[in-house]
């Protein structure tokens, strides 16, 4: 029997300041052109944290909103305001900088962070008093130090600094004097990453009404890689995360496929519970400090804030069938294999049409689908369109070309089965996953029947081939009582089968 999706939670962190100092766009400017008019202009449009709480695309994301709901609010959103909005969703919470970098250190487990005393005095209540936030997690605190211990690391041992409304109150040091993989920038990358991706793992574990112990495996698939000058991503986040969470019983692993690793994982978490290896296996992964303020250059040209000053992290909780739960289909998977290639026609038709055909199912079969779930107020003005529309516009021509769906009914066919795109662009986090937990609602509530979840990935980023990368896989309704009722009649079958064979034995006996 299938796997079954038993909670997901999604959450966002609102990180201005790491927007200057550690996105790689501001980063390389700084390095390049020190003096330029984009940097001044960076912390004047920079979103306070009730403007990154009331906006609409994030109270989707952590599920206070339905995408539906998202959809007829008039296009673009940033200078849209939600009213009555939370910092609490459904799915997970926007958590605010300055209790964040608690939670950094609370995954520090060599001592690497430094928080300033006044920092911590102010702040450290505020973290201890949020419901997720465990107190082993908050025993973990430091009380801090002088500010002017921090100021010597920075300026003198190349730590990074962390910032709070644009003051120095914390840094990360370097965990090696000479190993750039364990530099302050890398160490400072993937604390934040493994940060993220407890705070997911708390709410994940909450949203599926689990004891913590009941987590036997854990796959991280964010983007980042941790390790050693000897083994540069041979590390694991997943455990290390686990760690922190408290799942005591778990163990784990890293999955990495650029964008695409998410739905990798959910696939491979998936195979692991079918096959008996694991009862329970979460999948996780936390935000990309790298990738704040990405289009900021855009951003402030056209007049917009950095919209991108958050990072995003997401679990997903996949169990044995319990009999009530969405199933994720092992019977269609879609694969962009080795021989695809990479026009779009194939990419789409390898991903979507050919998991279908297998099925003996129709594009129109599947009633929503999520591929890259990027918001367009980020991608539209920094020139890349609107990405989820492009995927159905795709989607729908092939579904044409297949004689599946009228030309006249192309219009109509994103509004039917397709989404409004929601997602932070944090590379790996838009891809397909966010739907998954308002897909599981979706299904349980009779709204729709099944989805498809795609996951595409840019490998060539690596340098090491130029291919593209995709998966996909589809979610559908419980079928478990439907299966017990096919081997009820199979077993009534064989009892009749054999009564009548004995009859017809015990006559042809009589006859002799």
């Amino acid at each position: 029997m299938n796997s079954v999706i038993k909670g997901a939670s999604y959450v966002l962190v609102h990180t201005p300041d790491m927007v200057l100092y550690n996105g790689t766009t501001q980063t390389t400017e700084k390095i390049v052109n020190p003096e330029s008019e984009y940097l001044k202009e960076v912390p004047k449009n920079l979103r306070s944290y009730e403007d990154a709480v009331n906006y609409w695309p994030n109270q989707t994301y952590i599920g206070n909103v339905h995408p539906d709901e998202l959809a007829e609010v008039e296009f673009p959103w940033f200078d849209k305001k939600k009213e009555g909005a939370s910092r609490y969703g459904k799915y997970g919470e926007i958590m605010p900088q300055e209790e964040f970098l608690f939670l950094v250190q609370a995954s520090d487990m060599f001592e690497v962070v430094r928080l300033d005393k006044e920092f911590v005095a102010k702040y450290k209540d505020a973290f201890a008093a949020n419901p997720i936030i465990t107190e082993d997690i908050v025993s973990k605190i430091h009380e801090g130090v002088e500010l002017s211990e921090i100021e010597h690391f920075v300026n003198e041992e190349h730590a990074e600094g962390l910032y709070h409304e644009g003051k120095l109150v914390g840094c990360v040091k370097r965990a090696h004097d000479i190993d750039v993989n364990l530099s302050a920038h890398v160490m400072h990358e993937n604390l934040m990453s493994k940060a993220s991706s407890v705070l997911a793992l708390l709410y994940a574990v909450r949203n599926a009404g689990i004891d913590k112990s009941e987590v036997e495996y854990v796959i991280d698939c964010a983007e980042e890689a941790c390790g050693d000058m000897n083994q540069r991503g041979g590390g694991n986040f997943a455990k290390a995360a686990a760690e922190v969470a408290g799942l005591v019983n778990a163990t784990g692993s890293d999955a990495r496929g650029f964008c695409a690793a998410p739905t990798h994982a959910v696939i491979e978490a998936a195979a692991l519970v079918k096959s008996g290896a694991y009862k329970t296996v979460v999948v996780t992964s936390g935000g990309c400090t790298a990738k704040l303020g990405m289009n900021g250059k855009d951003h402030i040209k056209k007049g917009l804030p950095i919209l991108e000053d958050c990072l995003g992290g997401f679990a997903v909780v996949i169990s044995e069938n319990d009999g009530v739960n969405p199933e994720i289909d092992l019977n269609m998977l879609g694969r962009h294999s080795v021989g695809t290639g990479s026009a779009p026609q194939n990419v789409i038709g390898s991903l979507v049409a050919d998991p279908l055909d297998r099925a003996g199912l129709k594009i129109t079969d599947i009633d929503k689908y999520s591929p890259e779930m990027q918001n367009p107020d980020i991608t539209k003005p920094a020139g890349a369109g609107d990405v989820p529309l492009a995927n159905y516009k795709m989607i729908a021509a092939l579904a044409v070309k297949r004689g599946e769906l009228d030309r006249k009914e192309l219009a109509g066919f994103t509004t039917k089965h397709g989404l409004t795109g929601w997602a932070p662009t944090q590379g790996h986090i838009p891809s397909g996953v966010p739907y998954i937990g308002f897909a599981r609602e979706d299904i349980l509530e009779g709204k729709i029947k099944n989805a498809m979840i795609i996951g595409k990935g840019s490998l060539f980023l690596g340098r090491m081939t130029n291919l593209f990368d995709g998966v996909s896989f589809v979610i559908h309704g419980n079928t478990a009582a439907e299966e017990e009722a096919k081997a009820g009649v199979s077993e009534e079958e064989v009892k009749g089968l054999i009564a009548k064979a004995m009859k017809d034995f015990a006559a042809t006996l009589m006859a002799e």
